[in-house]
């Protein structure tokens, strides 16, 4: 289905989950029409993400504040303090596996969540909510885990697509917070994007004002979808 033929609706409008006493509206793409990676991608394109299989962007009236933001891997370029969180991270083993569930990965899932979002709308006990929130028909998703020895620290969903690498989300073990998992794993799908030919990775969206999105802004260069069109910073 090209992009030209898919249809578009206006959410109902509902709490943001990022700025405090605000509301906010999303245009979603029809959930009923199929989607695959190349769709998928044209839409990661024009500054849309998804949520389990719900494709949308934000669409607020009076506020611009949430801004896709993208890695181009070929002209990245590792700060100090990134270059020493990859050497302090250097001994741990890296495997890809299909997206499904596995009780390992879900109780790393679950002590994050009671420690970084309690009460949060992802922090519930129930295996298959769990794995919803990352899956979606049609799309090639993946679980990286990261390793020491045979101890798993961390779980990085990324989705697979010809535009690139999409960061849907991180887990880890809250233990080895001081490691600075969730941004090694960035590193690891920039690396990992370069090698293998792709453009970018995808962080969703970042705030300006929001101090829990200021991590993604350190990747640079990147780039924000604007006035749609991607500029670069």
């Amino acid at each position: 289905m090209s992009l030209s033929e898919r249809k578009f609706y206006i959410s109902t409008s509902h709490e943001c989950g990022y700025l405090p006493d605000a509301t906010a509206t999303s245009l979603v793409a029809d959930p009923q029409a199929p989607l695959d990676a190349d769709s998928y991608s044209q839409l990661i394109q024009l500054g849309f993400r998804r949520s389990s299989d719900i494709v949308y962007r934000p669409h607020c009236t009076g506020c611009s504040a949430c801004i896709a933001i993208r890695i181009p891997v070929a002209e990245f370029s590792v700060s100090r303090s990134q270059r020493r969180l990859w050497q302090k991270n250097n001994d741990l083993a890296v495997t890809s596996l299909p997206c499904t569930f596995d009780d390992e990965h879900y109780q790393i899932y679950r002590r994050y969540q009671s420690a970084r979002h309690a009460g949060g709308s992802m922090d519930v006990d129930d295996p298959e909510r769990y794995i919803s929130f990352f899956t979606a028909a049609g799309i090639e998703t993946r679980l990286v885990e990261f390793r020491l020895d045979d101890k798993l620290l961390c779980v990085a969903v990324i989705d697979w697509l010809p535009a690139g690498l999409s960061a849907v989300y991180t887990f880890f073990d809250p233990e080895y917070s001081d490691r600075g998992l969730g941004a090694y794993a960035i590193l690891w799908q920039i690396m990992r994007a370069r090698k293998i030919g792709l453009s970018h990775v995808y962080l969703g969206y970042w705030i300006r004002d929001c101090d829990k999105m200021s991590y993604k802004a350190r990747y640079r260069p990147h780039e924000l979808f604007i006035d749609n069109r991607w500029l670069r910073t």
